[in-house]
């Protein structure tokens, strides 16, 4: 009987027919079709990278330079090509594979009249190939290539989220520094309110009471400082960590920059999710889940293999491939006959699916809830920053009538020294909210996968990954 034959009569006995790939169905996730809180005025940054549009060379100089020493981002690359590996890997196993073996023997007896020595030289060459009738190997194939895609766009998402971290500690320590500034200013400032107390109570005009409020104006100012500086030390060691130990060359930044983020466009779609590399990634882990399912189904399914061999032997090297003996075979494996064993590895595969599918709908719930938020805080803090100018101003002023009001004798120390300590505090929380301004800005493109687009490209969505078909609601 022929192998052909043979393995006809084997798929008919067990009855065996060739599985369909499953299809791929995004999962139905319901979405706005447009976020809630996008609606404050026209106008968008124009750069595709976010931290660009504030035109801030030495932002951009530390960004790029920790884009390229990060140790947490130089590891998800050789991750990232480690899968790209691997999915090649298991391309390979599509393709025939080929053996070679060389081999010398000698033999002699050891009793007898003919002791000659007998030299034998073997080389055999092989191939064997796996014929994927039922496209198990193109399966793991597949599902290997998606997780490839996933390791690529969890490197991109660890990248946007270094990006983000290095533009918090770059505006932390301006704001560190602006703070460290204006703290300095008060201590000198203290430092003269207590000479000019110490003046008049010299001559008399005033009690010691006056005399030990102003000192401890002066203690306060020191206390605060000194801890400042703490703060600020802090924050370079953080900085450290990103650059792999060692800080961005060139100056600091030595206040909060000028220009405040643009608004956000009305009607900013939801698709803009699509750009996202994590959501992206879970997609692909999702599409790799499906295809390791049905590459589980045909690993039950009779596998075929074909194996040819060449090989010699000869006394002689220069004489071993003048009698070759060529040897062909098949091989058929049925592994469906593990019956139970074929029922619970597809039920895992299965039920590693279905989670698969609820951690992806989770995951883009859970970003649009991120963006929501960051759209709300966008909208309060420009409020708060309003009036969180306002006061400052107003505790500017109030500061220095209470210091004519006191020069004058129509008011204590006490009133003069309380409006100085609400004026340092209006400028803090003044600072504080432009400070929390700049971070939602950066909150917020990082929850969208990049920089905000312009108003004409909004209807440009990025297909890869396939975020932007997802149902919307109307």
């Amino acid at each position: 009987m022929t192998a052909a034959a043979a393995v006809s009569i084997l798929w008919v006995l067990a009855g065996c027919a060739a599985p369909a790939r499953t299809p791929y169905q995004q999962p139905t996730v319901p979405l706005p079709a447009h976020f809630e809180h996008s609606d404050i005025a026209a106008g968008v940054p124009r750069s595709e990278v976010w931290w660009r549009s504030f035109d801030d060379p030495q932002l951009n100089g530390w960004i790029d330079l920790a884009l390229q020493r990060n140790p947490d981002l130089a590891i998800a690359g050789f991750r990232a090509r480690r899968a790209s590996l691997e999915a090649q890997l298991a391309g390979n196993a599509l393709r025939p594979v080929w053996d070679g073996a060389l081999s010398s023997s000698a033999s002699r007896a050891l009793s007898g009249e003919n002791r000659r020595t007998n030299e034998t030289v073997n080389a055999q060459i092989g191939v064997r190939w796996e014929i994927d009738l039922f496209d198990r190997l193109g399966a793991q194939r597949d599902a290997t290539g998606f997780e490839a895609r996933a390791s690529a766009q969890d490197r991109e998402a660890i990248a946007l989220s270094l990006a983000a971290a290095v533009a918090n500690l770059y505006w932390q320590i301006g704001f560190a520094n602006e703070r460290i500034a204006s703290a300095r200013q008060s201590l000198a400032y203290s430092h003269r309110t207590r000479e000019l107390i110490d003046a008049q109570y010299r001559a008399g005009s005033v009690s010691r009471l006056e005399l030990r409020e102003a000192e401890q104006s002066v203690a306060e100012q020191q206390a605060l400082l000194s801890q400042l500086v703490q703060t600020s030390n802090e924050l370079r060691q953080a900085l450290m960590v990103l650059f792999d130990g060692s800080l961005p060359p060139g100056p600091e930044p030595l206040h909060l920059p000028d220009a405040m983020p643009a608004p956000v466009g009305a009607g900013l779609p939801a698709e803009l999710l699509g750009r996202r590399p994590d959501l992206r990634a879970a997609e692909f882990r999702l599409r790799a889940s499906l295809a390791s399912l049905d590459a589980t189904a045909a690993r039950f399914y009779p596998t075929f293999s074909l194996t040819g061999n060449l090989g010699t032997s000869s006394a002689s090297l220069l004489q071993v491939l003048r009698n070759p003996v060529s040897t062909l075979g098949s091989e058929m494996a049925l592994p469906f006959l593990n019956v139970r064993g074929m029922q619970l590895s597809n039920a895992v595969a299965r039920a590693r699916h279905e989670e698969a599918i609820l951690g992806f709908r989770k995951s883009l719930y859970a970003a649009l809830a991120e963006v929501e938020r960051a759209l709300s805080a966008r909208t309060q803090l420009s409020l708060q920053a309003l009036a969180r100018r306002r006061a400052r101003d107003e505790a500017t002023e109030s500061e220095m009538l209470y210091e004519v009001r006191y020069r004058k004798g129509q008011v204590a120390l006490r009133a003069w020294l309380d409006a100085q300590e609400r004026r340092r505090v209006a400028e803090v929380a003044h600072a504080s909210v432009r400070l929390a301004l700049l971070q939602n800005h950066m909150t917020l493109n990082q929850v969208l996968g990049g920089a905000v687009p312009p108003m004409d490209k909004i209807g440009e969505m990025p297909s890869d990954g396939g975020l932007n078909r997802v149902t919307r609601s109307p």
